[in-house]
């Protein structure tokens, strides 16, 4: 039987239904959002930048002063133990969402890391949501936050992937509430930063222009493979500098970036109309990046689920 809103769930190596409960109220991830995540997508079957989104992990656990008690190939086993058992139970071929999520573990109640017994794992496996094929030809909408602002890196630092994601769902809802399908969110200095779950780029006079990790952004996968691998194949230059609100207007085509999506096309930011469709950079650089997926695929056979 086929059950596509099935989540299936694997706690500290117990599987089960991610509706079940499997963490202790006590938990420092549900308490204190003292966690870190990665999220990984497969085409074909094939887990996409496992060992990129792994290091990243290792970064946000360091900086957390977080232990990782497991090593990267116990971890891939989990992986496949928990998408074998989705597969099992949906018989489903689906192409895949994957995100591990790690917390500092329980204790008593406290703010002081000291009280944590051990690190948990959750592992969660479902369908890599996918965008609507006029969503994916007529792009997104967004809209820029006005209430609030991104996090500054020298407080909660935006590179570090942690289980606090409050400033990035309340902008988001308030572009939501817009009609939008995503927000822009800015910084303290009124710069361009990164939608709340996407990075975001731009066309100008047919090049890609990032808004640097400086601005307080998180350094996406996507947005890394695009510069070192993708860009390079397209034939199309990157540059990186600070994007703000009024040069916007300025920009031919506008696009996100992110793992279960690559490169989305955005139609409009409050108003601000960009060039869509076949013929734009972006969809040169969308099929640039499918080329690499099969590049990738094909030298990384071990990693099929």
């Amino acid at each position: 039987m086929h059950l596509p809103h099935f989540i299936q769930a694997n706690t500290n190596g117990r599987l089960h239904s991610a509706d079940e409960p499997s963490l202790s109220p006590l938990n420092r991830g549900f308490l204190y959002g003292d966690a870190i995540y990665e999220v990984w997508r497969t085409y074909q079957g094939i887990v996409f930048a496992w060992d990129e989104h792994w290091q990243r992990l290792e970064a946000s656990a360091a900086a957390l002063y977080m232990a990782l008690p497991w090593t990267q190939s116990q971890v891939f086993a989990e992986i496949q133990k928990t998408v074998a058992a989705w597969r099992n139970r949906t018989g489903s071929v689906a192409e895949l969402y994957i995100r591990l999520q790690v917390t500092r573990g329980a204790g008593p109640i406290g703010l002081d890391v000291a009280l944590a017994d051990q690190s948990d794992f959750v592992l969660l496996v479902q369908p890599c949501p996918l965008l609507s094929p006029a969503q994916e030809s007529s792009g997104l909408l967004l809209s820029l936050a006005r209430g609030l602002r991104r996090n500054h890196p020298d407080t909660l630092n935006p590179a570090w992937k942690t289980g606090n994601y409050l400033n990035n769902l309340l902008c988001l809802r308030e572009a939501k509430s817009r009609g939008a399908d995503e927000v822009v969110i800015t910084n303290l200095a009124g710069e361009i930063t990164e939608a709340a779950v996407s990075n975001i780029g731009f066309i100008r006079k047919d090049q890609v222009v990032l808004p640097p990790l400086s601005a307080g952004i998180l350094a996406g996968i996507t947005r890394r493979i695009l510069i070192d691998k993708v860009a390079p194949m397209a034939g199309v230059k990157v540059c990186e500098e600070t994007v703000r609100p009024e040069q916007i207007a300025d920009m031919t085509e506008c696009f996100l970036t992110a793992t279960t999506k690559d490169l989305v096309p955005v139609r409009a930011i409050d108003g601000i109309n960009y060039t869509v469709g076949e013929q734009t950079v972006t969809m040169r650089l969308k099929r640039a990046f499918a080329c690499y997926v099969v590049d990738y695929n094909q030298a990384h056979p071990q990693r099929r689920m």
